[in-house]
């Protein structure tokens, strides 16, 4: 038991299943794969270099069928920044907060869900942005009968986007533009295609969190219009 109780899932069990069965039960088979896997992951820490620090939730849930599923929001048209953009819940890092605080606070404020840091599985490699950000992806395991209840004045809208949306075989889609060197990275999902930033954190998320593949992200592009 830790400081901030026991822990929900037994680290000591067999994290041993097939793909099928990993991306059908949302259970703590699939907790303890994951965490074990950042656990031995050698996550990238980019420097700051007069950057801002951000950090994001990459919340993992079930649905109504209790499939394994992340959070997407698509961020209020009123908002100042990257109004009407695809994202995962998350904010920028308060002086004196660490980023699994600050993704835990903005998890709550943007969508109303409360969750325990004992609940945390790890962190992704940090992703620079071209607006000028270094986002710490806080990987988050949420109670199966999570509710929610985003803030309009933030979030438009909230997926549960079933984790197997990542393992078809047109994802990644990278493609290239003439103002970059650099493929940007793309998914299809929820009707649209999501870009990076989320786009290449999520597909860490399969490769490292899921596979326990060495992968890394921060080479892929955004496009364009997130450049601002």
């Amino acid at each position: 038991m830790d400081a901030n109780g026991p822990h929900p899932f037994d680290l000591r069990k067999p994290y041993e299943l097939d793909d099928v069965t990993m991306l059908s039960v949302f259970g703590s088979d699939l907790a303890s794969r994951i965490r074990t896997h950042l656990a031995h992951h050698d996550r990238l820490a980019v420097p700051l270099d007069g950057r801002r620090h951000a950090a994001v939730a990459v919340t993992l849930v079930a649905d109504a069928e209790r499939t394994p599923c992340f959070l997407l929001t698509r961020r209020a048209s009123r908002l100042s920044a990257h109004a009407g953009q695809w994202a995962l819940p998350g904010g920028r890092v308060e002086a004196g907060e660490t980023p699994t605080a600050a993704a835990l606070r903005e998890l709550a404020e943007e969508v109303g869900l409360t969750v325990a840091p004992n609940r945390v599985l790890g962190c992704l490699d940090d992703y620079p942005t071209r607006s000028g950000y270094v986002i710490t992806p806080v990987v988050v395991w949420a109670e199966e009968s999570a509710t929610l209840t985003p803030d309009p004045d933030e979030v438009a809208a909230v997926h549960r986007v079933r984790l197997d949306v990542l393992e078809r075989p047109d994802v990644p889609c990278l493609r290239r533009i003439p103002e970059s060197e650099r493929p940007v990275i793309s998914i299809a999902m929820v009707g649209t295609h999501v870009h990076a930033p989320t786009a290449a954190i999520v597909y860490q998320l399969r490769e490292v969190g899921m596979h326990g593949r060495p992968t890394r992200v921060d080479h892929f592009e955004q496009p364009v219009f997130a450049w601002r």
